[in-house]
């Protein structure tokens, strides 16, 4: 592991789950000292380094998606690991977010003109009943990250309210948030509506939060469970490729 900014590095020791190593260490691996020190300045919210060191990279000729995909994403990820697992708590994630919208401010403009065509459409909120966002939130920067459009609908949100911006914004995922057990009920009374409405089969959804598990979201009908922001965008990504071969078949 390539890991040469030792503050990454110490960093990256908070992850210790093998799946998520491989998987965000992977991402590190090799990246350039410049992205690395820009992925530590992230994480302990230092959005002045955050700016400096994203215009240094665009000026040393850096694309966007570099810094995008080497700095801040590898960043935030780890981030969203230490929020999971309480090792710091939502002062420090608005912090971090704070220094990842410094990079973004410069890099979003050039992604933006660059024409890609975008992942897919998401709708992401927090169901209803539920006024947590933290880690919907984190979701909803890492899937913009990468390359998704994404429509927040907020907090408490009813099915109804997943229905209505699903149809207004013709998304192919719903993403569903509860940070608390009295709450996560609702996940499975929003799907339901969406069989009762004819549109199940029109969208695939995922769920996650502090107490949802794999199990949970099984019993749902969910067709996805993201344990963490890293993984929330690897199962969007898996959803959109299941429909685009369900369509083309």
């Amino acid at each position: 592991m390539a890991i040469s900014h030792e503050g990454l590095a110490r960093e990256f020791e908070w992850v210790t789950k093998p799946g998520e190593r491989k998987h965000i260490g992977d991402g590190i691996d090799g990246t350039d000292p410049i992205m690395q020190e820009m992925a530590y300045g992230l994480i302990v919210g230092n959005n002045t380094d955050v700016d400096r060191l994203t215009k240094e990279a665009l000026d040393g000729g850096y694309t966007a998606n570099q810094i995008l995909d080497d700095g801040l994403l590898n960043g935030m990820a780890i981030v969203g690991v230490k929020f999971r697992d309480n090792v710091i708590f939502v002062p420090e994630v608005l912090v971090a977010a704070r220094a990842m919208k410094a990079g973004m401010a410069h890099i979003e403009p050039i992604l933006s003109a660059s024409g890609a065509e975008p992942a897919g459409t998401v709708i992401m909120g927090t169901v209803k009943g539920d006024l947590h966002d933290i880690g919907k939130n984190l979701c909803i920067m890492m899937l913009r990250g990468a390359g998704f459009i994404v429509h927040d609908i907020g907090v408490d949100s009813s099915p109804d309210d997943f229905i209505d911006a699903v149809e207004e914004f013709g998304a192919e995922i719903v993403g569903m948030s509860a940070l608390l057990t009295t709450t996560m009920p609702n996940m499975g009374r929003t799907i339901a509506t969406f069989e009762d409405m004819g549109l199940r089969d029109e969208v695939r959804i995922m769920v996650g939060g502090a107490p949802v598990t794999q199990d949970f979201a099984d019993e749902m009908g969910a067709d996805a469970y993201g344990d963490n922001a890293v993984e929330a965008v690897d199962k969007a990504k898996e959803l959109i490729k299941l429909l685009a071969e369900l369509k083309s078949s």
